[in-house]
């Protein structure tokens, strides 16, 4: 059953409205568990975590069909995108009313809050719920399989040319220099050629975001998440390579001495040094407060002892951003500041022919093409002049600025990893053959690849959504949060059913599914676990920064 346009749009008002309801009732319901007094219990949140992170997940779903219905009044003209408007509504509602899964393990139910769903009780809701058809989902998979060789698998909802040009430009490099390749950088466990990072750089994926002024394009967030999401639709590792750029960039422009950002900015965005972020501890975790890296001054220089581990492109990058304890005198994150460490370009064979480090590789099963690394220093050198911003107990205050930059791009990576599966799935089963028909023909095949569709323009809207936020110098530690949540989580299923579409073959290594399976499995963890996202999402919803 497809619903009329003038009537689906309706109704998708009128549900978001009741799906509005329904958060507010939650938020209310959760701020009586973990503020009780009006301010957040520590204690409390963290006894609370099970509906806490519950909320934090309805929220998301809000906020996602808010986005669908902004991208459907303005996009839903033709039939595909009427139909996953609709099937996107109807799930995500039946969901929010039956309960939605925050982990293979794990539901939240409106129950689990101590509230009902006596506000999605109503005739929209209900029409919207009864819209997602097997037959409305069928219809999905036929349409985008006959437009698989085209890619056609809805509007995305740019409404710029600019930007879309630029995805065509990215879609055309990744189709010759990525696709055709990055199944065997990943089989071979190699580092993805230089001559591929040096026609990145010619693109200008290093410098897309800084300022002209500083060498870059001056480009937004959008703009970034386009092309991220190009570059991880070919392969992960591509799409990741501008991440530890952007971090970079972002610390310098936004914390750098003007002599910073005069002697780092134009290198960073040109490719000519690429930059590693060097955070996370053997230890820590995302539990920053509780580094134990020194960083001792003597004289002109500060010279770092000790062990950082999960650190990406360590042995190519030319330059670490570098986050060590300054003062042992003071807690938590007030002693941390971080370092513009500039190394010597290592590799394979001598990941760190540096004095006063040393270290090795992490072997992982997939996001491969740039390595991990742990690293050991002892008595490494950095010049006092490369503190950042030239005052020490400010790193930790510069790191947050760059977290809503680094999450977005983390959602449109996702996103584009997202699309890959859909994309690998949908054309295996269009092209295998079983008991003398398409596997496409097969309702829940079918069923599989159009919820594919659906939930990874979903996603989509919602990291758009936050970028647009970003471009708009509007506080989105919440929205970015959100898409990175929603994305990680989309990424992952989209995968997990493309090597189901596979069958056996989805499991052996030649098929590129395998590689992205594993490639997917890290977006869930990394730039925040989905834990610490449901955490920062909750929190800042109940203290109002909505």
């Amino acid at each position: 059953m497809q619903l009329i346009l003038k009537d689906l749009l309706a109704r998708c008002a009128e549900a978001v409205s009741d799906a509005e309801a329904f958060e507010v009732a939650a938020r209310e319901a959760v701020r009586k568990l973990v503020a009780p007094s009006g301010k957040v219990d520590p204690a409390l949140l963290e006894r609370e975590q099970f509906a806490a992170h519950g909320y934090a997940w309805m929220a998301t779903y809000v906020a996602a069909l808010r986005q669908m219905r902004r991208w459907g009044e303005a996009h839903a003209s033709g039939e595909l995108e009427q139909l996953i408007l609709q099937v996107a509504f109807g799930e995500y509602l039946a969901q929010l009313r039956g309960g939605i899964a925050i982990s293979q393990v794990e539901i939240v139910r409106a129950a689990d809050l101590g509230i009902d769903t006596a506000v999605l009780d109503t005739p929209a809701v209900r029409a919207l719920i009864a819209a997602n058809t097997a037959a409305a989902r069928g219809r999905i998979a036929q349409l985008i399989t006959d437009g698989l060789d085209t890619g056609d698998f809805g509007k995305l909802g740019l409404d710029d040319e600019a930007l879309e040009e630029v995805r065509r430009q990215f879609r055309r490099f990744v189709e010759a220099e990525v696709m055709p390749h990055a199944h065997g950088w990943h089989l071979r466990d190699e580092l993805i050629p230089l001559p591929v990072v040096q026609k990145m750089a010619e693109l200008g994926v290093f410098g897309l975001t800084v300022p002209e002024e500083w060498g870059g394009l001056g480009m937004g967030k959008l703009a970034m998440c386009v092309v991220t999401e190009e570059l991880s639709r070919g392969y992960i590792g591509v799409g990741s390579l501008g991440t530890r750029s952007e971090i970079a960039a972002e610390l310098i422009r936004a914390g750098g001495t003007e002599e910073q950002k005069k002697k780092y900015l134009g290198r960073i965005a040109s490719g000519e040094i690429l930059p590693t972020a060097v955070f996370t501890e053997p230890n820590t975790g995302s539990d920053l407060a509780s580094l134990r890296t020194r960083a001792v001054r003597e004289g002109e220089v500060y010279k770092i002892n000790g062990n950082k581990t999960w650190i990406t492109h360590a042995a190519r990058a030319d330059i670490m951003t570098l986050l060590a304890r300054s003062d042992a005198s003071k807690p938590g994150y007030q002693g941390l500041s971080m370092f513009l460490a500039e190394k010597p370009r290592g590799d394979e064979t001598e990941p760190f022919p540096a004095k006063g480090m040393s270290g090795g590789e992490i072997r992982v099963l997939g996001y491969r093409g740039m390595k991990e690394y742990e690293i050991g220093f002892d008595g490494f050198e950095v010049p006092a002049e490369n503190l950042l911003g030239g005052k020490e107990g400010q790193g930790f205050k510069q790191l947050m600025a760059t977290f809503e930059s680094a999450r977005i791009q983390t959602a449109a990576r996702a996103v584009g990893v997202a699309q890959n599966a859909l994309e690998l799935g949908l054309r295996y089963a269009k092209e295998r053959i079983q008991f003398a028909k398409p596997l496409y023909a097969f309702p829940r095949v079918a069923g599989k690849i159009a919820w594919m569709a659906v939930e990874t323009m979903i996603a989509r809207q919602l990291t758009y959504f936050a970028a647009r936020e970003k471009d708009s110098d509007r506080r989105c530690d919440i929205e970015a949060g959100m898409a990175k949540l929603l994305a990680a989580r989309v990424a992952w299923s989209n995968a997990d059913n493309a090597l189901q579409v596979h069958g056996g073959n989805g499991y052996a290594m030649e098929y590129p599914v395998s590689r992205v399976l594993c490639d997917a499995r890290i977006l869930n963890i990394f730039e925040g676990a989905a834990e610490i996202q449901a955490q920062v999402v909750c929190r800042g919803l109940i203290e109002g920064r909505n």
